[in-house]
């Protein structure tokens, strides 16, 4: 169980949709200081003097260790930055697979291996994870990052757990942001999204099922693959 008022708290991606959601939202929630992380903080313009912007490019190991040193004083982490480049595993350009799991899978097992030691030594605390419905329901290699990072939330929360780390993975479909502008299908609202995640944090729960597409694809888990692809049938 984490209670938000009074963390110090690092957000990947802080400068737009999501991320500036979560940053609002830990502000209404009390925390001391937001870690606002984007690739040029200069452009980011912060209203509250508890926000600080911070230079960091999830993709780049070099970028990561010199956040980590800057922000020695975090508490909770929430890894939310992500691409979709939606390429086909078989057939797709691999140069823009790998772009892609760079961002959405290593770029949080990088921050959790950078991040982790320092919540551990500031007494303890919270990762948040993005994840999707599509951790569950694969359609080209933006479902396998996501798969991939909800395995790896999953084995850092076993190893977290003991050191005082509660790891928390939001499961959601279409988001009502940039990344889904393609799209006329129903979309979760950000303020949705973020409110769930951090209500789970705080009540000690380990996923965040948001949003009717993410509980109906979670529903279907125990049955045959085929029922969740009826195209196989």
């Amino acid at each position: 169980m984490t209670d938000i008022s009074g963390q110090i708290a690092l957000v990947t991606g802080a400068n737009r949709g999501l991320g500036a959601e979560f940053v609002s939202a830990l502000l209404e929630r009390g925390a001391a200081k937001v870690y606002a992380a984007v690739r040029t903080p200069e452009t980011l313009e912060a209203d509250d003097p508890r926000v600080v912007p911070i230079r960091l490019d999830v993709t780049d190991a070099a970028s990561i260790r010199a956040a980590a040193e800057q922000a020695s004083d975090v508490t909770l982490l929430v890894n939310n930055a992500g691409i979709a480049v939606n390429q086909s595993l078989v057939s797709g350009d691999l140069d823009e697979i790998h772009r892609e799991f760079d961002t959405n899978f290593w770029g949080p097992v990088l921050m959790t291996r950078a991040f982790a030691p320092v919540i551990v030594a500031n007494g303890g605390g919270g990762i948040v994870n993005m994840h999707s419905a599509l951790s569950w329901l694969a359609v080209g290699s933006y479902s396998a990052t996501k798969a991939a990072l909800w395995s790896a939330s999953n084995s850092a929360r076993v190893e977290l757990h003991p050191q005082g780390v509660q790891v928390v993975g939001v499961h959601v479909g279409w988001v009502d942001t940039e990344m889904a502008a393609h799209t006329d299908d129903a979309k979760v609202p950000t303020a949705q999204v973020v409110a769930e995640a951090f209500d789970t944090l705080e009540a000690g729960g380990a996923e965040a099922i948001v949003g009717d597409t993410a509980r109906h694809v979670k529903s279907k888990l125990d049955q045959d693959v085929r029922v969740l692809y009826p195209q196989l049938g």
